[in-house]
């Protein structure tokens, strides 16, 4: 292990311990409920950025800073924003279809499973090209914002590859992975939800570093 690897070990050991130690874990209960959207900006943008930094490391052996580093932190803030009402949004709904008869059964685990199900079919494509089409900016950009705002939409589309975005992670990390691990997402509190899912992009992270390697 390398010095950074100490460091992205500490700092994640700290996140746990907030969320376990019993003063400051009251305190991330009574945020999430009056403050929703901050916290899913600082819950998201600090794992998933968490996440990036580890699957560079995973695949050039080393930590690296890419490109715009404060940029893609802000876009995974903003998500985490978008996470906390959609997470609602479709966990509500599901519930509400579900006491209509419109999808069937009546219990936890088939209410996760739809809720998982359907928030993945339905928005999680849309967020997943998004957040391709925003990190392209950034890397065409290399991180600088004059750069990244002279950048015409169609140079980003065209060096995306849609053929392994399509292939790859709408149609196998979707179904094999995401619907599954949400299930489980949706079976927890709300308060946890948003926080779990931002744990989980480490987790497929890491899961894709060791694959390409």
């Amino acid at each position: 292990m390398k010095k950074g690897d100490f460091i992205w070990l500490g700092v994640f050991s700290l996140i746990v311990f907030l969320l376990v130690f019993k003063p400051t874990h009251q305190a991330y209960i009574v945020l999430n409920r009056t403050h929703p959207y901050l916290m899913g900006f600082l819950k998201v943008s600090i794992l998933a950025t968490m996440g990036e930094l580890l699957s560079i490391r995973l695949q050039q052996g080393k930590y690296l800073k890419p490109y715009g580093l404060f940029y893609r932190f802000l876009v995974w803030g903003f998500l985490g924003m978008c996470f906390v009402l959609v997470f609602e949004l479709f966990a509500s709904g599901t519930d509400a279809v579900m006491k209509k008869g419109l999808l069937p059964g009546n219990n936890k685990i088939l209410h996760a499973f739809f809720t998982s199900t359907l928030m993945n079919l339905i928005f999680a494509p849309t967020f997943m090209a998004f957040h391709r089409i925003t990190d392209t900016y950034i890397d065409l950009g290399k991180g600088k914002i004059a750069n990244i705002f002279s950048i015409k939409f169609s140079s980003v589309v065209d060096k995306i590859d849609w053929q392994k975005f399509f292939g790859f992670v709408i149609l196998k990390t979707i179904p094999f992975f995401w619907i599954p691990a949400h299930t489980i997402t949706f079976l927890l509190p709300p308060e946890y939800r948003v926080l779990t899912a931002a744990m989980l992009s480490i987790v497929l992270g890491v899961l894709l570093s060791l694959r390409k390697g």
